[in-house]
């Protein structure tokens, strides 16, 4: 018992030392830092299966490319995660837990727990787009209890197609896989995915399982409510977990 007691308090002395010089106690903690983030980094060079790839995960189209900016840009992933986690209750309630391949195309990605509303991780079918717009403009009309704000002024705003091939150019830089054709075609897809008269088919080659038409209840006019509906409704919609088959680690 007093070896115990001694070898504590040489330690408790020890660290006591530390607290008090400014020097050791930096030192040790960017050792500690520095150890702690090599554990966690290093293994994941020799990992070939960091992020598994699935059937179905493609590129945004340049429609759900601003949607998403959009969704950046009104801080919606301050109260919407797009996480959902391997647990019973979280999987009952919005599906499938999410995949790291579901957000390989995400600069950044929209992961997180933080949830003053639902996780929308699998959102896209989900509701109508109707539906979207309305919640859109007056929450409360369908949520009684939502403190979500009204994003109603996105109908009335015109989206900004200015740079829509330089967005897609800027993705491909950090390793989005788009092509030159995609690119060439960008403001073109842009337009066709949210004009119910259109043809699709050159779009639909390029962004399997795009959904396509009028987003915002205005067809003779692409705003950016079009845009952040056709992003919320691809959302969970392009892996097909029906066939999904989990790697070893994750049963």
């Amino acid at each position: 018992m007093v070896q115990q007691m001694s070898n504590a308090n040489q330690v408790l002395g020890f660290h006591s030392k530390i607290e008090r010089n400014v020097t050791l106690l930096l030192v040790f903690s960017l050792l500690v830092v520095t150890i702690g983030g090599l554990v966690e980094i290093v293994p994941l060079f020799w990992l070939q299966n960091t992020v598994e790839k699935v059937s179905g995960e493609r590129p945004y189209t340049p429609l759900e490319l601003a949607g998403r900016n959009i969704y950046i840009r009104e801080g919606c992933y301050l109260c919407h995660s797009q996480m959902i986690r391997p647990f019973r209750d979280e999987v009952e309630r919005y599906g499938h837990y999410s995949l790291a391949a579901e957000s390989m195309y995400d600069h950044p990605f929209q992961w997180g727990s933080k949830r003053t509303g639902p996780d929308l991780a699998r959102v896209g079918g989900r509701y109508s787009n109707e539906w979207h717009v309305e919640h859109l403009k007056d929450p409360r009309a369908l949520v009684p209890e939502s403190v979500m704000p009204s994003y109603a002024f996105l109908a009335d705003t015109d989206l900004d197609t200015g740079l829509v091939a330089e967005g897609l150019k800027a993705n491909r830089i950090v390793g989005v896989p788009y092509t030159d054709d995609e690119i060439k075609n960008a403001l073109a897809d842009m337009k066709a995915q949210a004009d119910p008269n259109a043809d699709t088919a050159d779009l639909l080659k390029r962004y399997p399982k795009a959904v396509t038409g009028d987003f915002d209840g205005n067809p003779d006019r692409l705003t950016e409510m079009d845009a952040l509906v056709a992003y919320l409704q691809m959302l969970g919609s392009l892996v097909d977990f029906q066939s999904y088959q989990p790697t070893d680690g994750e049963r």
